[in-house]
């Protein structure tokens, strides 16, 4: 019983839904046990580490702050780029000899499904080994360990169930995440996410409903539906919703006053999802949609099923809405075969679609993919003067548009207080960063009105309009 009044309390504080907190009642508990999760990587794996905490805090474990106080030590990775899994098996360096001191340690996520029982071998220290789509059966390898076993793992990605766990620890308290589709089938050849996370496959509308139905009534006004190519989404159910008439249903739901979608893919990017942003404002104005590159002919190379030209249609498309959308992007530089003039044209797409932000980076060569065995790599020092370029100029872009916002209004959700004494954080609709100066003292989750005094190429700067 005392473990059912524990996660109730947690709902009572936004942690976890009725529903979550009601089916942890029965399950087996390990009272006392502690245990310290760090996730590495993207919304996605924020979110992941939100479910995997969910399932060990329904059975009674404490989360903890740092690893050096936890019983149970994870590492929720991310394998997208080198740097990322090199980082991951430093910090395994670190905890060597967690492991003599009793200390369970984990490696989950996109590492543990890329290296399998090979992390073993790497790293000897470590006893479990899990994949996304074995969360939920996070206790069951637990007990194997607890039971004596010196190396588990759970790397299946044939499963429908990765989407849900019986109970979702929610971090933030201000927005939600929601997982609509796990997995990809567009095979990039850059690109490890189909071979760590799986095929596409989608949830069913009415049980994303009824997550987002529950988080509004835990008092969520912000939610943001994932996937890793999130507008690919095709309802299995009868209902058989399309992407655009989930985000117009969610977006009905009572509470919910913002709804964004992460990440988009060019190819499933079509009219009607414009339609849907300007049929409701609490869709929010803001669009991820990565290019990766503004070379039809290194885009072909990467097996990314468009052309330059027909992601400008997209672009188009988003630009002749009714109310204006911020565009953000992906871009990669240095693919293996880029040349000078294929770089240029990257550069020149900046000029045409003045991106109001981008994410980029060096290619980066990926276990399980084509482009490994590509021929003529570009050298890394020539890769990084083409990334200095490229946010280079995206910086003057980024600071000539935000500039252009000086003296309007915007609705801010506060989410932190700023770095400077007195002034309060939060994002615009559109997911631009604004910090202001406000009268209050205490604005934590609230929307306010601000008007816009001053701008960087990174953040906007405010006061709020009472």
């Amino acid at each position: 019983m005392s473990n059912l009044i524990d996660v109730r309390l947690e709902a009572l504080e936004g942690r976890v839904s009725p529903d979550d907190a009601t089916r942890a009642a029965d399950a087996p508990t390990a009272a006392g046990r502690t245990f310290y999760i760090e996730t590495f990587g993207c919304q996605m794996n924020v979110h992941d580490s939100e479910k995997v905490a969910g399932v060990l805090l329904g059975r009674g474990y404490q989360q903890v702050e740092t690893p050096d106080a936890a019983q149970l030590v994870f590492y929720n990775t991310c394998s997208i780029r080198e740097k990322a899994a090199q980082k991951v098996f430093g910090r395994l360096g670190d905890v060597k000899a967690a492991q003599k001191a009793g200390k369970t340690i984990g490696v989950l996520g996109c590492v543990a499904q890329q290296e399998g029982e090979r992390i073993f071998e790497r790293a000897p220290w470590v006893s479990l080994v899990c994949g996304s789509a074995s969360y939920r059966k996070l206790p069951e390898l637990l007990a194997r360990i607890e039971s004596g076993d010196r190396r588990v793992t759970g790397l299946e990605t044939d499963t429908d169930e990765t989407f849900e766990t019986e109970i979702t620890r929610r971090d933030n308290p201000f927005r939600a995440y929601i997982t609509i589709i796990e997995g990809c089938d567009k095979a990039c050849a850059y690109c490890v996410v189909p071979f760590t996370r799986g095929p596409e496959r989608s949830r069913a509308s009415a049980a994303v409903l009824r997550e987002a139905r529950q988080l509004a009534d835990l008092g969520y006004t912000e939610t943001q539906l994932l996937g890793q190519t999130v507008n690919s989404y095709r309802d299995p159910s009868p209902r058989g919703l399309r992407f655009s008439e989930l985000l117009l249903a969610v977006a009905e739901i009572p509470g919910i006053r913002r709804v964004r979608f992460t990440t988009s893919h060019p190819s499933d990017f079509h009219a009607d999802i414009v339609e849907a942003l300007d049929a409701t404002p609490a869709l929010c104005d803001h669009v991820h949609l990565p290019v990766q590159s503004g070379s039809t002919r290194v885009l072909r190379a990467m097996q990314r099923t468009y052309t330059r030209e027909t992601y400008l249609e997209k672009i188009a498309l988003i630009r002749a809405a009714r109310r204006p959308i911020s565009i953000t992007s992906d871009i990669i530089v240095g693919f293996p075969g880029e040349s000078e003039a294929d770089f240029e044209e990257t550069l020149s797409l900046l000029d045409v679609v003045q991106y109001d932000g981008i994410f980029s980076f060096k290619y980066s060569p990926r276990p399980n993919t084509r482009a490994l065995s590509m021929a003529d790599p570009i050298p890394e020092e020539e890769k990084g003067r083409r990334l200095a370029v490229l946010q280079e100029k995206q910086r003057q872009i980024q600071a000539a548009r935000n500039q252009t916002l000086v003296g309007q209004t915007f609705e801010v959700l506060v989410d932190g207080q700023a770095r400077k004494p007195g002034q309060w954080a939060g994002r615009t609709s559109s997911n631009r960063v604004a910090n202001f100066t406000s009268l209050r003292s205490e604005l934590l989750g609230e929307y306010v009105q601000v008007r816009i005094t001053s701008a960087g190429p990174n953040s906007l700067v405010g006061e709020q309009i009472i």
